[in-house]
């Protein structure tokens, strides 16, 4: 007896028994969620907790911490877009070419100039100088024409070459009453200033190398050292452009030349434009 009215009081497979407890664990599953999100929106709102950090039922996962940002190195716009490098500033102070050699040129007065180098940059002062001589004993170039001699020294010059970072060449063009923008050369009381960002990179405006553009810089600004104060224009569509055009200010139509000569020994000029 006692063992058939337990079997009747048993619940059929224990349906009668789980099915509270079923429905009452997922009331309480329920009830946690919405209180969970609750209290993560809330923190974000008020700001006494970020999206997705813990409650105070414990239901909610923290959210991982941000990604930590490693700042690069500060890039010229040179060296993102593949080219070498060029400082903006350097020190201010210069390395004098221990060069000299024999003048070169036909006819005209002599003059002797130095060429020196800002410190700190990548550009041998004693290189530089020896491939200034080459350009002005090139047979398109000045003293090969009459318009006079050159000789490198080391001391005792007539005028002097530098080559300066765009802050320093600014500096010492503005002294002389011209703004270069930190893009272009001048010519000086003392010299030529040559600005290290063209010295290297050339021009936008040159179609050619930026060892051919070295032409160009010494060329138009020794043009003015020996008398040629005014700037020309295009000659015309599809002619070289003269020397003395400013051609990193814009072609007009004239094709990019680096010599004050063609290969006839003929002037390149054009109209006097200032």
């Amino acid at each position: 007896m006692g063992k058939r009215v337990a079997s009747r009081s048993r619940p059929r497979n224990g349906r009668g028994v789980r099915l509270p407890v079923l429905l009452l664990v997922l009331v309480s599953l329920c009830g946690g969620v919405a209180l969970a999100r609750y209290g993560g929106e809330r923190g974000s709102r008020t700001g006494s907790a970020a999206p997705g950090a813990g409650t105070a039922t414990g239901r909610a996962t923290a959210a991982p911490p941000p990604a930590t940002v490693r700042p690069g190195p500060t890039r010229t716009p040179e060296a993102a877009s593949g080219k070498r490098s060029v400082p903006r500033s350097g020190t201010g102070t210069f390395t004098v070419a221990r060069a000299s050699g024999a003048a070169v040129g036909s006819g005209g007065s002599l003059r002797r100039y130095r060429v020196e180098v800002e410190d700190g940059v990548a550009v041998s002062a004693r290189a530089a100088a020896a491939e200034i001589q080459r350009i002005l004993a090139h047979p398109r170039g000045w003293a090969a024409h009459g318009r006079g001699r050159f000789q490198l020294v080391s001391e005792d010059a007539d005028f002097v070459i530098r080559i300066a970072t765009p802050d320093t060449a600014d500096r010492l063009c503005r002294e002389n009453g011209m703004d270069t923008h930190g893009e272009l050369n001048c010519e000086t009381t003392a010299g030529v200033v040559v600005n290290l960002r063209r010295w290297v990179l050339g021009s936008p405006t040159f179609a050619g190398e930026a060892a051919e553009y070295r032409h160009l810089i010494i060329n138009h600004e020794v043009g003015h050292e020996i008398g040629l104060r005014n700037h020309l224009g295009c000659p015309g569509p599809g002619r070289p452009a003269p020397v003395m055009m400013q051609q990193i200010k814009g072609l007009n139509g004239c094709r990019s030349n680096a010599f004050p000569y063609d290969e006839e020994g003929i002037y390149i000029s054009g109209p006097i434009v200032s």
